[in-house]
Protein backbone atom coordinates (compact mmCIF):
# COMPACT_ATOMS: atom_id res chain seq x y z
CA UNK A 1 0.00 0.00 0.00
CA UNK A 2 2.81 2.46 0.97
CA UNK A 3 4.69 2.04 -2.34
CA UNK A 4 1.48 2.33 -4.52
CA UNK A 5 0.37 5.58 -2.81
CA UNK A 6 3.90 6.43 -3.13
CA UNK A 7 4.68 5.85 -6.83
CA UNK A 8 0.77 7.60 -7.29
CA UNK A 9 2.21 10.41 -5.82
CA UNK A 10 5.44 10.58 -7.77
CA UNK A 11 3.62 10.22 -10.89
CA UNK A 12 1.58 13.39 -10.67
CA UNK A 13 4.79 15.47 -9.45
CA UNK A 14 6.23 13.98 -12.25
CA UNK A 15 3.69 14.81 -14.35
CA UNK A 16 3.35 18.76 -13.05
CA UNK A 17 6.96 18.83 -14.04
CA UNK A 18 7.79 19.54 -10.03
CA UNK A 19 11.45 19.25 -8.69
CA UNK A 20 12.50 16.25 -7.09
CA UNK A 21 12.49 17.96 -3.68
CA UNK A 22 9.92 20.54 -2.51
CA UNK A 23 6.84 21.83 -0.87
CA UNK A 24 4.31 21.60 -3.48
CA UNK A 25 0.57 22.87 -3.76
CA UNK A 26 -2.07 21.16 -5.20
CA UNK A 27 -5.51 22.30 -6.52
CA UNK A 28 -7.44 21.07 -3.20
CA UNK A 29 -7.68 23.65 -0.47
CA UNK A 30 -5.30 22.62 2.35
CA UNK A 31 -4.06 19.64 0.19
CA UNK A 32 -0.10 19.64 -0.20
CA UNK A 33 2.41 17.16 -1.46
CA UNK A 34 5.80 17.08 0.13
CA UNK A 35 8.64 15.23 -1.54
CA UNK A 36 12.40 15.36 -0.18
CA UNK A 37 15.79 13.23 -1.82
CA UNK A 38 17.81 14.18 1.38
CA UNK A 39 17.33 14.38 5.34
CA UNK A 40 16.51 18.13 6.58
CA UNK A 41 18.27 19.99 9.26
CA UNK A 42 15.22 21.10 11.90
CA UNK A 43 12.71 23.33 10.36
CA UNK A 44 10.65 25.38 12.44
CA UNK A 45 6.98 26.21 11.44
CA UNK A 46 3.68 26.83 13.37
CA UNK A 47 1.32 23.84 12.64
CA UNK A 48 -2.38 24.06 12.52
CA UNK A 49 -5.07 21.35 13.19
CA UNK A 50 -4.35 19.13 10.62
CA UNK A 51 -3.67 15.57 9.47
CA UNK A 52 0.52 14.71 8.03
CA UNK A 53 0.87 11.46 6.44
CA UNK A 54 4.02 9.80 5.56
CA UNK A 55 3.92 7.52 2.62
CA UNK A 56 7.96 7.06 2.18
CA UNK A 57 10.56 7.51 4.58
CA UNK A 58 10.41 9.11 8.19
CA UNK A 59 9.29 11.83 9.97
CA UNK A 60 10.71 13.82 13.69
CA UNK A 61 8.38 16.50 14.56
CA UNK A 62 9.44 18.10 18.36
CA UNK A 63 6.85 19.93 20.41
CA UNK A 64 8.17 21.90 23.23
CA UNK A 65 9.87 19.04 25.41
CA UNK A 66 7.49 16.09 23.40
CA UNK A 67 9.32 14.32 20.15
CA UNK A 68 6.88 11.72 17.88
CA UNK A 69 8.45 10.18 15.00
CA UNK A 70 6.40 8.60 12.66
CA UNK A 71 6.79 6.51 9.17
CA UNK A 72 5.83 5.03 6.30
CA UNK A 73 1.32 4.49 6.03
CA UNK A 74 1.43 6.67 9.70
CA UNK A 75 0.25 10.33 10.27
CA UNK A 76 0.47 12.56 12.94
CA UNK A 77 -2.80 14.36 13.87
CA UNK A 78 -2.02 18.33 15.35
CA UNK A 79 -5.50 19.20 17.21
CA UNK A 80 -4.13 22.46 18.15
CA UNK A 81 -2.18 25.29 16.77
CA UNK A 82 1.55 24.43 17.93
CA UNK A 83 4.99 25.80 17.25
CA UNK A 84 7.08 22.99 16.14
CA UNK A 85 10.39 22.10 14.80
CA UNK A 86 10.17 19.50 11.95
CA UNK A 87 12.80 17.47 10.30
CA UNK A 88 12.71 14.34 7.64
CA UNK A 89 14.93 11.42 9.06
CA UNK A 90 15.22 8.86 6.51
CA UNK A 91 14.96 10.15 2.46
CA UNK A 92 17.34 9.56 -0.26
CA UNK A 93 17.57 10.48 -4.01
CA UNK A 94 16.58 6.54 -4.72
CA UNK A 95 13.80 6.52 -1.84
CA UNK A 96 12.91 10.24 -1.28
CA UNK A 97 10.45 10.95 1.48
CA UNK A 98 7.18 11.91 0.30
CA UNK A 99 4.43 13.30 2.78
CA UNK A 100 1.25 14.93 2.54
CA UNK A 101 -0.15 17.99 4.79
CA UNK A 102 -4.11 17.90 5.29
CA UNK A 103 -5.51 20.77 6.62
CA UNK A 104 -8.53 20.00 8.95
CA UNK A 105 -12.22 21.71 8.71
CA UNK A 106 -13.73 22.11 11.74
CA UNK A 107 -16.60 22.99 10.34
CA UNK A 108 -16.93 19.60 8.48
CA UNK A 109 -15.70 17.82 11.45
CA UNK A 110 -19.06 19.70 13.03
CA UNK A 111 -21.40 18.69 10.81
CA UNK A 112 -20.31 14.93 10.38
CA UNK A 113 -20.09 14.49 14.75
CA UNK A 114 -24.09 15.93 14.95
CA UNK A 115 -25.01 13.19 12.18
CA UNK A 116 -23.47 10.06 14.35
CA UNK A 117 -25.52 8.25 15.67
CA UNK A 118 -23.68 7.61 18.41
CA UNK A 119 -21.07 10.74 18.85
CA UNK A 120 -17.70 9.90 20.54
CA UNK A 121 -17.18 11.12 24.10
CA UNK A 122 -13.94 12.95 24.57
CA UNK A 123 -10.86 10.86 25.86
CA UNK A 124 -9.87 11.53 29.38
CA UNK A 125 -6.19 11.14 28.77
CA UNK A 126 -4.15 14.18 29.52
CA UNK A 127 -1.85 14.29 26.78
CA UNK A 128 -0.47 17.04 24.24
CA UNK A 129 -2.86 17.93 21.61
CA UNK A 130 -1.13 15.70 19.30
CA UNK A 131 -0.96 11.52 18.47
CA UNK A 132 0.69 9.30 15.83
CA UNK A 133 -1.42 6.80 14.37
CA UNK A 134 -1.00 4.01 10.92
CA UNK A 135 -2.98 5.30 8.25
CA UNK A 136 -6.37 3.02 8.08
CA UNK A 137 -7.35 1.36 4.86
CA UNK A 138 -9.92 3.23 5.16
CA UNK A 139 -8.04 6.57 4.97
CA UNK A 140 -5.53 5.32 2.77
CA UNK A 141 -8.35 4.39 -0.12
CA UNK A 142 -9.24 8.64 0.89
CA UNK A 143 -5.89 9.34 -0.27
CA UNK A 144 -5.31 7.51 -2.73
CA UNK A 145 -8.82 8.90 -4.73
CA UNK A 146 -7.62 12.18 -3.80
CA UNK A 147 -4.41 12.06 -5.53
CA UNK A 148 -6.32 10.36 -7.90
CA UNK A 149 -8.28 13.38 -8.87
CA UNK A 150 -5.54 16.11 -9.24
CA UNK A 151 -5.78 15.93 -12.40
CA UNK A 152 -9.52 17.13 -12.88
CA UNK A 153 -9.92 20.59 -12.95
CA UNK A 154 -13.37 19.89 -12.06
CA UNK A 155 -12.99 17.38 -8.55
CA UNK A 156 -12.10 20.50 -6.02
CA UNK A 157 -15.35 21.93 -6.08
CA UNK A 158 -17.60 19.35 -6.86
CA UNK A 159 -15.80 16.50 -4.84
CA UNK A 160 -13.43 17.61 -2.13
CA UNK A 161 -16.35 18.38 0.42
CA UNK A 162 -18.22 14.97 0.35
CA UNK A 163 -14.13 13.26 0.83
CA UNK A 164 -13.58 15.57 3.72
CA UNK A 165 -16.76 14.54 4.80
CA UNK A 166 -15.58 10.91 4.56
CA UNK A 167 -12.19 11.31 6.06
CA UNK A 168 -13.89 13.09 9.32
CA UNK A 169 -15.96 10.20 9.24
CA UNK A 170 -13.48 7.94 9.86
CA UNK A 171 -11.29 9.92 12.04
CA UNK A 172 -14.86 10.46 14.51
CA UNK A 173 -15.42 6.55 14.07
CA UNK A 174 -11.81 5.29 14.76
CA UNK A 175 -9.52 3.90 17.57
CA UNK A 176 -8.55 8.05 18.24
CA UNK A 177 -12.04 9.22 17.87
CA UNK A 178 -12.01 10.72 21.62
CA UNK A 179 -9.08 12.51 20.23
CA UNK A 180 -10.18 14.09 17.61
CA UNK A 181 -14.07 15.13 18.65
CA UNK A 182 -12.17 17.37 21.07
CA UNK A 183 -11.15 19.79 17.92
CA UNK A 184 -15.48 20.57 17.64
CA UNK A 185 -16.80 20.22 21.26
CA UNK A 186 -18.58 24.07 22.17
CA UNK A 187 -17.00 24.22 25.57
CA UNK A 188 -13.78 22.05 25.72
CA UNK A 189 -10.60 22.72 27.40
CA UNK A 190 -8.99 22.54 24.37
CA UNK A 191 -11.47 25.04 22.31
CA UNK A 192 -11.04 27.54 25.27
CA UNK A 193 -6.99 27.02 24.84
CA UNK A 194 -7.40 27.75 21.04
CA UNK A 195 -9.08 30.81 21.68
CA UNK A 196 -6.36 32.44 23.67
CA UNK A 197 -3.59 30.82 21.10
CA UNK A 198 -5.25 32.46 18.41
CA UNK A 199 -4.78 36.19 20.25
CA UNK A 200 -1.04 35.06 21.48
CA UNK A 201 -0.36 34.55 17.71
CA UNK A 202 -2.08 37.34 16.49
CA UNK A 203 -0.20 39.66 19.20
CA UNK A 204 3.43 37.78 19.63
CA UNK A 205 5.59 40.77 19.44
CA UNK A 206 3.84 42.26 22.15
CA UNK A 207 4.23 42.00 25.84
CA UNK A 208 2.07 39.40 27.18
CA UNK A 209 -0.25 39.40 30.07
CA UNK A 210 -1.20 35.80 31.12
CA UNK A 211 -4.38 37.04 33.00
CA UNK A 212 -5.78 38.29 29.88
CA UNK A 213 -4.95 35.41 27.93
CA UNK A 214 -6.99 33.13 30.84
CA UNK A 215 -9.91 35.64 30.40
CA UNK A 216 -9.78 34.95 26.80
CA UNK A 217 -10.01 31.06 27.39
CA UNK A 218 -12.50 31.32 30.14
CA UNK A 219 -10.51 29.80 33.17
CA UNK A 220 -8.81 30.73 36.10
CA UNK A 221 -5.19 31.59 36.34
CA UNK A 222 -4.06 28.19 37.58
CA UNK A 223 -6.43 25.98 35.31
CA UNK A 224 -5.28 27.92 32.12
CA UNK A 225 -1.40 26.86 33.02
CA UNK A 226 -2.53 23.15 33.58
CA UNK A 227 -4.23 23.03 30.58
CA UNK A 228 -2.19 25.31 28.19
CA UNK A 229 1.03 23.16 29.21
CA UNK A 230 -1.14 20.08 28.88
CA UNK A 231 -2.03 20.77 25.75
CA UNK A 232 1.35 22.12 23.95
CA UNK A 233 3.79 21.16 25.81
CA UNK A 234 4.99 24.60 26.64
CA UNK A 235 3.87 27.49 29.12
CA UNK A 236 2.12 30.79 27.12
CA UNK A 237 5.62 32.12 27.64
CA UNK A 238 7.62 29.59 26.36
CA UNK A 239 5.15 29.61 23.32
CA UNK A 240 5.25 32.95 22.43
CA UNK A 241 9.03 32.51 22.87
CA UNK A 242 8.66 30.11 19.82
CA UNK A 243 6.39 32.24 17.63
CA UNK A 244 8.82 34.80 17.99
CA UNK A 245 11.89 32.66 17.25
CA UNK A 246 10.18 31.13 13.92
CA UNK A 247 8.95 34.68 13.04
CA UNK A 248 12.85 35.90 13.26
CA UNK A 249 14.49 32.96 11.65
CA UNK A 250 11.76 33.39 8.62
CA UNK A 251 12.79 37.66 8.66
CA UNK A 252 16.59 35.82 8.40
CA UNK A 253 16.09 33.52 6.02
CA UNK A 254 13.62 34.46 3.48
CA UNK A 255 13.65 38.53 3.32
CA UNK A 256 17.64 39.05 4.06
CA UNK A 257 17.25 40.65 7.28
CA UNK A 258 19.92 40.91 10.08
CA UNK A 259 20.22 39.57 13.39
CA UNK A 260 19.36 42.56 15.22
CA UNK A 261 16.66 43.60 13.00
CA UNK A 262 14.92 40.44 13.58
CA UNK A 263 15.18 40.00 17.31
CA UNK A 264 13.82 43.67 17.44
CA UNK A 265 11.03 42.96 14.87
CA UNK A 266 9.39 40.30 17.12
CA UNK A 267 9.16 41.85 20.09
CA UNK A 268 12.87 41.34 21.93
CA UNK A 269 14.78 44.72 23.75
CA UNK A 270 18.25 42.71 23.54
CA UNK A 271 19.44 41.01 20.29
CA UNK A 272 22.27 39.24 22.36
CA UNK A 273 18.80 37.61 24.55
CA UNK A 274 17.62 36.48 21.08
CA UNK A 275 20.71 35.14 20.12
CA UNK A 276 20.98 32.89 23.49
CA UNK A 277 17.08 31.77 22.97
CA UNK A 278 18.22 31.13 19.57
CA UNK A 279 20.61 28.81 20.40
CA UNK A 280 18.65 26.94 23.03
CA UNK A 281 15.80 26.47 20.25
CA UNK A 282 17.81 25.73 17.69
CA UNK A 283 21.11 24.30 18.66
CA UNK A 284 23.02 26.87 16.66
CA UNK A 285 23.69 30.47 16.29
CA UNK A 286 21.07 32.76 14.25
CA UNK A 287 23.70 33.73 11.39
CA UNK A 288 25.64 30.89 10.84
CA UNK A 289 21.98 28.79 10.65
CA UNK A 290 20.41 31.41 8.19
CA UNK A 291 23.72 30.48 6.25
CA UNK A 292 22.81 26.83 6.15
CA UNK A 293 19.25 27.03 5.83
CA UNK A 294 19.79 28.97 2.70
CA UNK A 295 21.87 26.55 1.08
CA UNK A 296 19.33 23.95 1.66
CA UNK A 297 16.03 24.45 -0.21
CA UNK A 298 12.97 23.17 0.77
Amino acid sequence: MSSSLARAVTRYLDAQGCGTSGLFTTSFDGLNIIRLSEKTPPNGMVYKPSLCITLQGAKAVEFGDTIFEYGAMAFLLVSIEIPALGRVTEASPECPYIGITLDLDAGILREVMAELAQPPLPSNDQGIGVFVADLSEDLADCIRRLIRLLDNPAAPQILWPAIMREICFWLLTGPHAGEVCKLVLPDSHMRRVAEAIHLLRANFAKPVRIEHLAAVARMSLSSFHQHFKMLTSMTPLQYQKQLRLLEARRLMVSEDVNVSHAAFEVGYESPSQFSRDYVRRFGIAPKRDVMELRSFVI
